[in-house]
């Protein structure tokens, strides 16, 4: 179909407005993203869909300066906590990536972009945080 939309990974949700989606251990609540076999907090093997927030803070952060060939450097790396307390891994967009650009604690928001479309018009979508404007 062409002009499809298809995420990159499988915990991103596009409609009807994109979000995360976890696996959540049905016996302690601990969250994990992609398919597990079993809890790594408690060992649970039971697990539901949880929806993420998509919004929260930027907990941490590294600025990499060496990537892959064809990865355009300098990018931000970060930990977001979200307003749920799920812990998400991703990149820092929409920012200077340098010190005065990206500050612990700043509020982040979900955001998706296009990565690359294939010869029948599908979109590949990934997913980023980037500041909540003030």
């Amino acid at each position: 179909m062409a002009g499809e939309r298809i995420p990159l990974v499988g915990y991103l949700v596009l409609e009807p407005q994109p979000h995360l989606v976890a696996n959540e251990c049905e016996s302690c609540r601990a969250r994990f993203f992609d398919r597990r076999n079993a809890c790594g907090s408690c060992g649970g093997r039971s697990f539901a869909p949880a929806p993420i927030a998509t919004t929260g803070h930027l907990r941490a952060f590294s600025i990499v300066h060496r990537a892959d060939p064809g990865v355009r450097v300098p990018f931000v790396s970060a930990i977001v906590e979200t307003v749920d307390g799920t812990t998400v891994r991703a990149n820092l967009v929409e920012v200077s990536p340098d010190p005065d650009g990206v500050r612990l604690g700043m509020p982040v928001r979900l955001v998706t972009y296009p990565v690359g479309i294939d010869s029948e018009g599908t979109e590949c979508i990934a997913f980023a945080f980037a500041p909540v404007a003030a």
